[in-house]
């Protein structure tokens, strides 16, 4: 039987990902359906025959959510509650901010979580909530997420080189990037495979570990552009909430359990450009 799929924030730059290799699903954001009211979620579940819903939906301006708590933990926490509670299967976005950055090796699923920003404590606490509703979850957190659609580091970094001669990105935070369009391929692949036994946290991002400063550099060398880039440290460019240093997700458990193959983050990067270049 084929899953009736809901996929929520479709809108948004892993939603439009997932629209377009699922045509059939149904997508929603904010203007169609409000996550934070359960009986709004429960009648558009029940209407619609969902069996399996894909949370992108998410509160993301990190640094505005140290003012706006309340609101963040709403859409974080009681959307993904809500949806957890109609009893469908799930699939959760989360991400590498539930960790505090203090390690040096790449974090396992398993490991304990210090989330150091009211975003990470709102999407730590929404991971929760899924994993104790939902009939079966699978949580992925990811990092660093960027595509063609959106606002995000790489379409802000072709702006900046097209405009500027130099530009200062911080060196010494380091992770992973994530293509849109490859964690959307990895999810299409989950759905199928998504059982009370394959249920738990799982992480995905490319292959590949960079500072923001690398990432910066590599996108303006594939784009040609000479804006030139200057290593910045953190305390030079100060932020209202905390990012963490080091946050490289492993991905062993994934690959394992669901066969998801990843590729390289320069090799994704590139088709990203790619794929801008020709939509000029």
């Amino acid at each position: 039987m084929q899953n009736k799929i809901l996929i929520t924030g479709c809108h948004g730059q892993l939603g439009t990902a997932l629209m377009k290799l699922l045509p059939d699903a149904i997508g929603t954001d904010v203007e169609e359906l409000d996550i934070t009211d359960f009986g709004a979620v429960q009648a558009f579940v029940l209407k619609n025959g969902i069996d399996t819903i894909v949370n992108c939906a998410a509160y993301t301006a990190v640094d505005r959510a140290e003012e706006q708590p309340d609101f963040a933990g709403r859409i974080n926490v009681l959307g993904p509650e809500n949806l957890a509670k109609t009893g469908c299967k799930m699939i959760h976005i989360s991400t590498d901010y539930v960790f505090d950055g203090k390690g040096c090796v790449p974090y396992q699923p398993e490991d304990e979580t210090h989330p150091l920003s009211v975003y990470g404590m709102t999407k730590r606490a929404g991971e929760q909530a899924v994993l104790q509703y939902a009939s079966a979850a699978v949580v992925i957190r990811t990092a660093w997420l960027y595509s063609e659609t959106g606002k995000n580091f790489v379409k802000t970094m072709l702006k900046l080189g097209a405009e500027k001669e130099d530009i200062g990105v911080v060196a010494d935070q380091v992770g992973s990037p994530t293509y849109a369009s490859d964690l959307a391929k990895a999810i299409v692949q989950i759905i199928p495979q998504l059982t009370k036994e394959t249920a738990g946290i799982y992480h995905f991002t490319n292959e590949g570990v960079c500072s923001w400063y690398d990432f910066a550099t590599e996108i303006m060398t594939m784009a040609g552009l000479k804006c030139c880039v200057r290593p910045l440290t953190t305390a030079e460019y100060p932020t209202k909430a905390v990012r963490p240093a080091y946050s490289v997700l492993d991905k062993s458990k994934i690959k394992k359990t669901f066969g998801v193959s990843i590729r390289q983050w320069r090799q994704a990067l590139n088709e990203c450009l790619n794929k801008l270049q020709n939509s000029k």
